[in-house]
């Protein structure tokens, strides 16, 4: 019994040396020959800086942030995800050392999202044109995870190097300036419908300004899809749902 009870407290005093060593994502997730480790992902990974997680086949890779930690925590590291990161953007360098490409880029406590290339107004963000960095504020805006911008297009010029702000991009656009468009109106089981010319370009659940090609005559619609508006009580509700989803979205 003496020796059961030993055995136990043994145990018991041993387990926080079983505690991984604490490890922080690093600010320059580049790869050189295409066998991703644990150092290249991770700053304080010691001995096991050269266990091989992923592969990287192309110019980028892009981890699923849940089987790193898994994989850091079967070498004896401990990374907590703080941020809340769900995917990890490892893209090539030569030499992994180096801050991933954006230059300029200062370290410090915080993990943001940067844009690892610079886009053009209207050019929709990729998963590799996004790498994790650290930087000593973030903006009040800044998406917590890759796929808030993931998919959406450029509102404006966006800089290498930059923070990821999500009022730097928009929904893609899938109506363009001069388009032909169907305007539809429902409302207590009436639908009428007739055609209208885009006034400007617009994403879905935006405001659009459309002239009646047959009176000429200008009208606010909101876009419901490619090709397609309405107007009325539908237009409303669209117009409301992505008011709410905006403010939501910027918390």
């Amino acid at each position: 019994m003496k020796a059961l009870a030993f055995s136990v407290a043994a145990l018991l005093i041993a387990t926080p040396a079983l505690a991984g060593q604490a490890v922080s994502l690093r600010s320059d997730t580049t790869d050189a020959d295409g066998k991703i480790t644990l150092g290249e992902l991770f700053d304080g990974a010691g001995a096991a800086s050269n266990v091989v997680v992923a592969a990287r086949i192309g110019p980028s890779a892009v981890l699923d942030a849940g089987a790193v930690q898994i994989a850091a925590r079967r070498a004896g590291l401990d990374w907590t995800n703080d941020a809340g990161v769900r995917r990890i953007i490892v893209r090539q360098g030569s030499d992994s050392g180096s801050n991933g490409g954006l230059a300029g880029a200062p370290r410090g406590n915080v993990e943001v999202l940067a844009y690892a290339r610079s886009l053009a107004t209207g050019e929709m963000v990729q998963p590799e044109d996004l790498v994790w960095t650290k930087m000593a504020a973030s903006p009040s805006d800044a998406p917590r995870d890759a796929d808030a911008v993931i998919g959406m297009t450029a509102k404006r010029p966006l800089r290498q190097g930059s923070a990821a702000s999500l009022r730097d991009v928009s929904t893609p656009q899938v109506i363009k300036a001069g388009d032909i468009v169907a305007v539809t109106y429902e409302d207590a089981g009436v639908a009428l419908t007739l055609q209208g010319k885009a006034m400007a370009a617009a994403a879905i659940g935006e405001s659009l300004m459309v002239q009646n090609t047959a009176s000429k005559k200008i009208i606010e619609t909101v876009v419901t899809g490619p090709g397609s508006t309405a107007v009325g009580p539908q237009a409303m509700r669209l117009k409301a749902n992505r008011n709410n989803t905006l403010r939501y979205a910027a918390r």
